[in-house]
């Protein structure tokens, strides 16, 4: 055991290789501190209760595409987006910076999307003899949360240079 834990050490310490964020400075990593683990828990109880708020008042019939899932999926990669990219323009993934990181992205919006809801709604498309439907809402929520994502980056690229 120790022997894999002086391994992830030596990787973490290696100039060749980019700074893991979740790794502490000691060489330990952040999911085994209770207080990282709390943040991400209690971004993942706001975001988990939004989505399902959104989910029970925007209400799909079993046999066609979640519209509000597809919603949710496309919203939280654009504000994932915009996230890291704001944080990651305002230096390196330490102290506050890693704090909102993993509250607001890794819990937060980790708990609002839901990829498990979204394949759940595809595969019911698929057992209601909707095949086609299935793979075009595969595709659009696929298709759109990549380029939602983008739109994140650089909504919060625009903005990290207005402020400058």
């Amino acid at each position: 055991m120790s022997r894999i834990t002086n391994a992830a050490r030596d990787a973490v310490r290696n100039p060749w290789l980019p700074e893991d964020p979740d790794v502490d400075a000691e060489g330990r990593p952040v999911h085994l501190r209770a207080t990282y683990a709390a943040y991400v828990a209690l971004g993942g109880f706001v975001g988990t209760g939004v989505r399902e708020a959104l989910s029970l008042w925007f209400r799909t019939p079993a046999d066609r595409v979640n519209w509000t899932i597809l919603a949710i999926n496309v919203s939280g990669a654009f504000l994932l987006g915009a996230l890291v990219q704001l944080l990651a323009g305002r230096g390196p993934d330490h102290g506050r910076r890693r704090t909102v990181r993993l509250l607001l992205g890794t819990g937060m919006l980790g708990g609002f999307t839901t990829y498990s809801t979204f394949a759940e709604g595809a595969a019911q498309l698929i057992r209601e003899n909707e095949p086609g439907m299935a793979i075009g809402y595969c595709g659009l929520t696929v298709g759109v949360g990549l380029l939602a994502s983008f739109a994140g980056i650089a909504a919060a690229q625009r903005a990290h240079r207005v402020r400058r």
